[in-house]
């Protein structure tokens, strides 16, 4: 019978051959300060060749606890090989590094919860005031204009627009505090 179209099966694996988050410990932490002189080397840059150091340790550690690490018979040339996999991968994809600015992310980084959160109060407590005081609130402190502008849009005094937005906001002030 003829077996050579047939493919072998993987030999099983000997119990004990898997590395153990403990010996992987032992073993990384003794390649640590050479595999980190190697990176900074590569790097240029002491962050990133701890970030590439943390990232290899990640990496490898999850593959200790899932008992899927074998023993190797030279570790620090594999861990050497997986660090620079990940380095060569942050050549290939920059779009996955870090990138450092002096600028101060934009007001609505938070997806604009802050600023819909605001109009929404802004709304209800708006929603109190009498139709004339939510005018005069509108007009002069969300919209900017002057009591003698904002009287002549309502057909009002200034004073009668200057009264009905200070009750406006008495009203407004005492929801919030309650």
């Amino acid at each position: 019978m003829d077996h050579s179209h047939t493919s072998c099966p993987p030999p099983p694996r000997e119990a004990g051959n898997g590395m153990s988050p403990k010996d992987f410990d032992a073993s990384f932490t003794a390649d640590m300060p050479r595999l980190r002189r190697r990176l900074l080397a590569l790097t240029g840059n002491p962050h990133d060749a701890d970030d590439l150091l943390q990232e290899t340790y990640l990496r490898l550690s999850r593959r200790a606890r899932a008992q899927s690490l074998t023993r190797q018979q030279h570790p620090y040339a594999y861990t050497c090989a997986v660090a620079l996999n990940l380095l060569r991968d942050s050549w290939q994809h920059p779009s996955r590094r870090e990138r450092t600015t002096d600028e101060l992310p934009e007001s609505g980084w938070d997806g604009g919860l802050a600023s819909y959160e605001a109009s929404a109060t802004a709304l209800a407590l708006l929603g109190m005031l009498s139709e004339k005081e939510a005018a005069a609130v509108i007009l002069v402190d969300l919209e900017g204009l002057t009591h003698d502008t904002a009287g002549e849009r309502l057909g009002a005094h200034r004073g009668t627009v200057q009264r009905n937005r200070l009750r406006g906001l008495a009203k407004m002030r005492a929801a919030l505090h309650n």
